[in-house]
């Protein structure tokens, strides 16, 4: 499993844009929506900066990184030149870079989604015990919130919550999640917790875990 990076250029995109990208990258390759075929892949959220309307503008440090295996590399170099539709705005993938996993004993994964989990507690025990079933001996925790707005413009419910809660627009229905850090890692369970993630919706940018910074 690595990393493969592609520089990205445009104007802006929705800050809320998961749903997007796993819709533009199936239209472009339809066995990227057929998750037998696509096994552990996944996709990072985009950086970029909130510009105000929910939207986030993109610099020269936004990339489109997919995380795939090795042997699937090539599957998705295609990508290269090609222009993506996200949320009615238009990017443009660039020249690809690869990069290993880097292990880590603390990561974290900006949203994470469990189905039928919502709730602070019950969700951080859900989260708990997936990591569990890895074999992963890591403590997970729920990352605390600093600002009262999130960069999906959220607000709702924010202020009843200490945890820096987040949600994913699939076809007008908003998915919760939080954002999530495990820490006490070794080597071979870090590589393998961002190999693997936790919940659901990799495809949509949930669940991929780097380094914490």
């Amino acid at each position: 499993m690595l990393d493969l990076i592609f520089y990205l250029s445009g104007d802006k995109i929705p800050a809320d844009h998961g749903y997007h990208l796993h819709s533009a990258l199936s239209e472009l390759f339809p066995f990227h929506h057929n998750p037998k075929i696509r096994g552990d892949a996944g996709v990072h959220p985009i950086f970029g900066i909130p510009c105000g309307e929910r939207m986030l503008a993109l610099n020269g440090s936004s990339r489109l990184i997919l995380r795939v295996e090795a042997e699937k590399v090539a599957d998705y170099l295609d990508l290269c030149g090609k222009r993506l539709n996200i949320g009615g705005c238009a990017v443009t993938a660039g020249m690809p870079s690869s990069k290993k996993l880097v292990p880590a004993a603390a990561l974290h994964s900006r949203i994470v989604t469990i189905k039928g989990f919502t709730a602070p507690e019950e969700f951080l025990s859900a989260a708990q015990r997936q990591i569990d079933n890895l074999g992963i001996g890591g403590r997970a925790c729920l990352v605390a919130r600093k600002n009262s707005a999130s960069a999906e413009g959220k607000t709702d419910n924010r202020e009843k919550s200490p945890y820096l809660k987040r949600t994913l627009s699939i076809r007008g229905r908003d998915i919760v999640g939080f954002s999530v850090a495990v820490t006490e890692l070794t080597a071979e369970e870090s590589i393998l917790l961002q190999t693997k993630g936790i919940g659901g919706r990799r495809s949509m940018g949930c669940g991929i875990f780097v380094p914490l910074q």
